[in-house]
This record gives C-alpha cells, structure tokens and sequence, in this order.
C-alpha cells in the first residue's frame, strides 16, 4: 500500500501527486519553486489570484499538461503553518483522499515534507497521512448487486520524504494505518444488520480475533450464564430466540497479570425496548445498539497490532431485545452476578442491566480499571447533541487519562456529574436494591449512577456515545453512518496508561 521514496523530482510519473501548501501568497519555496519554474511562475500566479487556495482543507487540482511528468497534482491548503494541528492535518488529508478516491487513481504519490511544522514533524505527519487514508475511504458494502465492472481503487501510495530513517516513517504509517483499520472494523460492526450480526455471529468475530493475535479467549454461552448468576443479563435476553454471549478477550503485555484494564461493551445486537417499545420511528436504526461493543473490539485490533506493554481483558455482554411471551416485564425483580437486586421499570433500560454483570464479571477477570462504552441513552444527546461523547466516572485521575487520549484522538467527550443525589434515585425502589429507571429527568445521569453501582470503589469511566456512534452526513474522515467513535481513544487510552498509585 505505502512505499517510501527519496527525493522527488519534476520527471517522476504519477496519475496524481498530493502537496500541501501553506499560507504563503508571495512565493513558493523548495520543491515548491521547482514545480512553479516548470510552470513559469503560473502557481505563484494562481496563488495570487486565489485560484490555488491555501486555505485549510482547500483542494485545488491543477492538470500538468506535460510541464511535468505526473498527470495532475493536488494542492492541499493547510492554512497557518503555526495554527496547523495533527487533527487538521487528518481531515486536510482526509478531504484529498476522498477527492483521489473519487477520481477512481490506481496509483498516486503524496509530498510528506510538504505537510511538515515546527509541531508536527515527519512521523506525525506519516501517521495522520495512514490513519487519514484508512478512515477517508471507508464504505460500507452494503448488499445491492454488483455489476460486473471492476473496481478501480487506489493500490499504491507513494511518499516521497527526505527524512533519513525510512524505518521509522513506515512505523508511522502502520501505526496510524491500524488506528483508521480499527475504527473502520467497529464500523462495519455497527452498519450490520441485526439478522446478520446475532450475537453468535459477534461471538465467531471475536474469535477470529483472538486467533489473529493470540488473544486468550473465552465464550459464556447460555448454561454458563446461568450457572454463573447472571440475571441481569438473562433478563434482557429471556424474550428472545437468539441465544447470549458473555465474549471475553485477554490480552497479555506484562509478565504479571496486574494494573488490568478492563474494556466492556455494550453488546445489544437490536433493540426493540421490549414491553417498554420503541416508537415506529424511534425502533428504526436499533441495529446499532451494539455500538460500544463495536467499539471495544476494534480497539482490540488495534492492541493486537501494536502490542502494547499492558493487561487488558475485554468484556462484552451481547444479546438482541425482544418481545415474547417470555420476555421480561416492568415490574419484574431481577438478581445481578453480584447479588444486587433490581426492580425493572424500564424494558428499554436493558443496556445498564447487561453492563451491570458485565462489570462484575470483568472484575472477576481481575480488572482494576474499568471502561464502559455503549450507545446507552437518548438523554445524552438531548443533553450534549450528536458530536459530543457523554462520560462519567467516580476517579477523575483515570478520567484525565481518558479525556487526553480523546482529545488527541479529535473525539469530542464531555463531563457529566456523578453526585450522591443521582445514586440515591437509583437506589430508590421499595422491594428492591435497585431500580433501573428512576424517571427521565437527567436521564444519562441516572443511567451512568446505575452503572457505577456495579463499578463500586473500582476507577470507573463510562462513556455513552448514543449521539456519537453514527452520523447523518459524511464528513472529511469517512461516510454517513457508523462512526466507529471511541474506538481510537480507548487504544490511545491503553498504551498511554498509568497505573494509580
């Protein structure tokens, strides 16, 4: 896919070469001039005019007509050299690929040094140019017939840098090319349908990935389930004919099996609501209820591929939610793994009560560090909109920790309050210990205060990504639909990790 070459030149042939330019409208410098003299002087003309536009994420394609040998070049506006982040440099690179998608190149060449700040530097800019690619040119396949026409795509990448230790830029690109793989993997979990990814099927993948990178595996079916307690998770599952799966992923990167990460996802295949039914509106798109669980599992990728120096254990409780007349009912009192009881009020409340034996179990695999990810309320998008990731925890130290790897990740997260006051309502019913929907004031609040309940003294986080796990419009990084949010932050999360102390 990504080839490394040393020092380019008018006479290299290519369908398409990518260079970034900055805001510098009175003349081009380096290989810039070199390109400009072949044009006697008509990109400096062009800049000029503003015809050739160095405003961020501006594309301006110019056709060579044989001044040089590569067909057309692409110059990408990158704005203020001093104002230019890592994640502007995703989406200037995001925004090119799709353009040299679009065009259908089977080959083009990109000018790394061209995109280089005195704060970003050769290997940053390797890996946003890597992950850019991966999440630029996502699709999903969909299931319309195909024709038999062949699919052009992009083959080869060729870049062209002068920095010396070509080792360490193609380290780069595989690090940056395993985030966007990652993400794109818990995308395409997420636009399945729910007739084709049971949580069976979730089951066979994370085995596939277990086998890819040694990752310890085990598969609670519904007789393990049950011996084990788990009535929480039973509840959910007990209206449908499609059987639970408890899936577990260990991955070992110290010698002792301690400062475990524990990574936990929800893992609701459809979710009806159950006797507490969605509206014919509302019920429509509920194949993506498995969100956090997609989310974890792309994560798992990633940790597979780069092998970080830590101990994570990946819980995720997956079951589809339906309506039967076995299915559980409001009013109903359940028993937790771990011995909690809970008054059901709220069919279409079930994501806190698979968490909630997925936390106890994730404990019992010795995590001392929890992470919960799962499109868990409707409250949290009333609360923070469609860009903006819910979280909460009970230690904000491990919470820093998370914050920083979203906001390098460009993953947009944001605080919600954890008070006694919000506990005390989830501890609120009169023939239970808990109640799992105390009303739907503060929504994603109480929902997060009834997950922690089962987290107890353990550092916890909790994201709710119901707003964030898909998307309406396409954007510079990838396509309308799954988003694959999180899943670049929690393998941040990972290999930046410090233990408390």
């Amino acid at each position: 896919m990504f080839e490394i070459k040393h020092e380019i030149d008018l006479q290299s042939e290519h369908e398409g070469l990518i260079i970034g330019v900055f805001d510098k409208p009175e003349k081009f410098s380096g290989i810039l001039a070199k390109f400009d003299e072949a044009f006697a002087n008509h990109l400096t003309e062009l800049t000029k005019s503003g015809d050739l536009s160095a405003k961020l994420k501006s594309i301006t394609k110019v056709h060579s007509f044989g001044k040089i040998s590569s067909k057309r070049i692409w110059f990408v506006g990158l704005g203020k050299e001093k104002d230019l982040s890592f994640n502007q440099l995703k989406k200037a690179f995001g925004k090119v690929f799709k353009e040299v998608k679009t065009n259908k190149l089977s080959e083009a060449a990109i000018y790394l040094d061209s995109f280089i700040t005195e704060k970003l530097d050769h290997l940053d800019a390797a890996h946003a140019l890597s992950e850019a690619f991966s999440l630029s040119t996502y699709e999903f396949a969909g299931y319309k017939q195909k024709s038999n026409e062949p699919e052009k795509r992009l083959e080869t990448l060729f870049i062209y840098s002068d920095y010396a230790a070509k080792e360490e830029v193609l380290a780069s690109l595989h690090i940056g090319y395993a985030f966007g793989k990652g993400t794109n993997t818990a995308r395409t979990l997420v636009n399945t349908p729910g007739n084709l990814l049971t949580a069976t099927d979730m089951a066979v993948y994370a085995k596939e990935l277990a086998e890819k990178y040694q990752f310890e595996l085990e598969i609670l079916d519904k007789q393990d389930i049950e011996k084990l307690g788990m009535g929480a998770f039973l509840a959910v599952n007990q209206g449908s004919d499609e059987p639970p799966k408890m899936i577990v992923l260990k991955y070992q990167g110290k010698d002792v099996w301690t400062d475990v990460i524990g990574l936990v996802g929800k893992g609701i295949t459809f979710d009806t609501g159950g006797y507490s039914i969605k509206t014919k509106a509302g019920i429509v798109g509920m194949k993506t209820d498995m969100g956090g669980a997609a989310a974890v599992l792309g994560a798992m990728e990633i940790i597979g591929e780069l092998r970080p120096e830590q101990n994570v254990v990946a819980v995720i409780p997956s079951t589809d939610n339906m309506i039967s007349g076995g299915a559980f009912k409001p009013d109903d009192v359940i028993t937790s793994m771990s011995g909690k009881t809970i008054e059901v009020l709220n069919t279409d409340a079930e994501g806190r009560l698979v968490l909630a034996d997925a936390i106890t179990y994730a404990k019992h695999h010795g995590a001392e560090y929890l992470i919960d990810a799962a499109t868990l309320t409707g409250g949290v998008i009333t609360a923070l909109g469609v860009n903006t990731t819910g979280a909460m925890t009970n230690h904000e130290f491990l919470y820093e920790q998370v914050l920083e790897a979203a906001m390098e990740a460009g993953e947009q997260m944001w605080q919600l309050p954890l008070f006694e006051s919000e506990k005390e309502r989830v501890r609120s019913s009169k023939v239970a210990d808990l109640n799992n929907s105390p009303g739907s004031e503060g929504h994603a609040i109480v929902a997060g205060a009834f997950i922690g309940e089962f987290a107890e003294d353990t550092p916890w986080v909790h994201l709710d990504i119901a707003g964030t796990a898909t998307t309406s419009k396409a954007h510079e990084l990838g396509p309308a639909g799954a988003t694959g949010v999180m899943v670049r932050t929690l393998a941040l999360f990972v290999e930046r990790f410090e233990p408390i102390k």
